[in-house]
């Protein structure tokens, strides 16, 4: 009996602490994900620290990509119980340097309190999260590889490198939510070809956002070749450009993110009007996104993220508007064809099955699925 208290007693202090460390390592999914319903809330606060601490790996320049890929390796074996969350932390955390923050390297010296939640949830749950992270890390790996300043060879490596980081993300939750809902069980076909581009959208969007914070680190996740035929040579980017050709890139790139953000916006109108949680969920997280765009749209020649970065005021509107409409599609309707007139929009072929690994990875995948990678995304050979 005292064993039982002390692990019920460990796991209510790690979801605590859950709580605390979200409004640290994110502003949007710190007011997002409390509005889903109470049985969700944990499980996708659970979900986005795990594809943090992935992320954080990412984004750490003075850890090589070879290391990296063991790292993203040792990580799932944690997730998968075959080795220690502690030793794991005590590993990475002394290798990040000041690029990272103090809230991710607080996040990552106390991994094992995420991995304890991890495994405290019910076995569907935790297959799903798994499952989203061992696809994410084999992505990760591969573009950590050829990572540049001159940018990805074309705009369909860009849609693979935002399937891998942000995609399958929504396809995770969409099998979440189907999990929590039987009428959402019902239209699982239907939505789950949608749900990659509700998260490549919004990763187009931050790339875009921090194009410039992500060169002064020596990365760049613009299209080479369609970048060419406006005339852009991205080995040649500089902050502040004010020359034409790159405005009309820029405004080709945000026309493709527009597109996606529409693909998430009528899967948002195939959840249930009841469940208002998950549609305030997806609806603020894509509003924000729209007038994101919106914003580096109107000033093609920022410098930095945070000049183009939604103010406080305005994501208070963002809330305020969607939860009066949250139920109601007309509205919704209206409100999104308002706040994204006169943003470009490209046509998109439609949702590329192609693209998705989620249904071809069994849940609690083994992470040795490197041949497959090579097959999805026409790299074999590589």
């Amino acid at each position: 009996m005292t064993k039982v208290l002390s692990t019920a007693s460990g796991i209510a202090q790690a979801e605590a602490y859950q709580g605390k460390v979200l409004g640290g390592v994110s502003r949007t999914f710190a007011f997002t994900i409390p509005q889903l319903p109470a049985d969700l809330r944990k499980v996708v606060t659970n979900a986005y620290l795990l594809c943090r601490i992935a992320d954080t790996l990412e984004d750490e320049p003075a850890i090589s990509a070879v290391q990296k890929s063991i790292l993203y390796q040792r990580f799932l074996a944690v997730l998968r119980g075959e080795e220690k969350a502690q030793s794991f932390a005590r590993q990475v955390t002394p290798l990040l340097s000041q690029a990272t923050s103090p809230d991710e390297r607080e996040l990552m010296a106390n991994s094992p309190m995420i991995v304890r939640c991890t495994h405290s949830l019910a076995a569907p749950q935790q297959q799903a999260l798994i499952k989203c992270v061992s696809i994410m890390c084999l992505g990760m790996g591969h573009y950590q590889n050829n990572s540049s300043l001159e940018g990805l060879a074309d705009l369909g490596e860009v849609d693979r490198y935002c399937y891998y980081v942000a995609g399958v993300v929504g396809e995770m939750l969409t099998e979440l939510f189907c999990q929590h809902s039987d009428e959402m069980h019902e239209k699982c076909a239907e939505m789950l070809p949608l749900a990659p581009s509700f998260g490549q959208g919004l990763q187009l969007t931050n790339i875009l956002k921090d194009l410039w914070d992500d060169w002064r680190r020596g990365v760049c996740w613009l299209p080479r070749k369609e970048f060419q035929a406006f005339g852009v040579d991205l080995s040649r980017l500089a902050p502040g450009r004010r020359d034409p050709e790159f405005a009309t890139a820029l405004r080709y790139m945000i026309s493709i993110a527009h597109a996606h953000l529409r693909n998430a916006f009528r899967y948002t109108l195939m959840v249930p009007a009841q469940e208002t949680g998950i549609r305030r969920f997806c609806l603020w997280a894509i509003g924000l996104a729209v007038l994101t765009l919106r914003r580096i749209d109107a000033q093609p020649s920022y410098c930095m993220g945070r000049q183009v970065k939604v103010s406080r005021r305005t994501v208070k509107a963002v809330i305020a508007t969607t939860s009066l409409a949250t139920r109601h599609d007309g509205m919704l309707n209206l409100l999104f064809n308002g706040v994204t007139r006169g943003l470009p929009l490209a046509p998109l072929a439609g949702p590329d099955l192609e693209l998705s690994a989620w249904a071809s990875e069994p849940s609690g995948v083994d992470g040795h699925s490197a041949a497959r990678y090579g097959r999805r995304t026409g790299n074999d050979g590589e």
